[in-house]
C-alpha cells in the first residue's frame, strides 16, 4: 500500500470579470495533478485572458511546468492569451532552465 503525504500547495482558479486568475501556491507537484486539470477547465470555459499567478510558488517541479505549459497550449489553441504574473521569479526561473522562458509573456498588473 502505498501512503502519500498531504499536498504542500494548491491551485487557485478565480474567474473575474475581465480575466482569470490561476493561483500557484506553495509546493507544486505531482500531488496537485486533479486540482490543475480542473483548474485548466474552469479557466479555458471561461475564454477570458489567464494570468497565472506564482507569486505565493516556493516550489514548482516538472508536473507544475506541465501544467502550466499544456494550460498555454490549450489557451492558444482557443485564442485565450496566457501571461504570467511571478515576481520571484520561481516559475520563470524553472522556464528557463528548460529553455521554454519565452513562451509565456509577463503579466502586466
Amino acid at each position: 500500500m502505498i501512503d502519500r503525504a498531504p499536498a504542500a500547495g494548491t491551485i487557485r482558479v478565480d474567474a473575474q470579470d475581465t480575466k482569470t486568475v490561476i493561483s500557484l501556491v506553495g509546493e507544486i507537484d505531482a500531488a496537485l495533478r486533479d486540482e490543475a486539470g480542473a483548474c485548466m477547465g474552469v479557466a479555458l470555459v471561461s475564454g477570458l485572458p489567464v494570468v497565472i499567478d506564482s507569486t505565493l510558488a516556493t516550489f514548482i517541479d516538472s508536473s507544475g511546468i506541465a501544467f502550466v505549459l499544456q494550460l498555454h497550449l490549450a489557451a492558444s489553441a482557443e485564442q485565450i492569451p496566457v501571461s504570467l504574473l511571478d515576481p520571484h521569479r520561481v516559475l520563470r526561473d524553472m522556464l528557463e532552465m528548460v529553455g521554454l522562458s519565452g513562451e509565456v509573456p509577463a503579466a502586466t498588473v
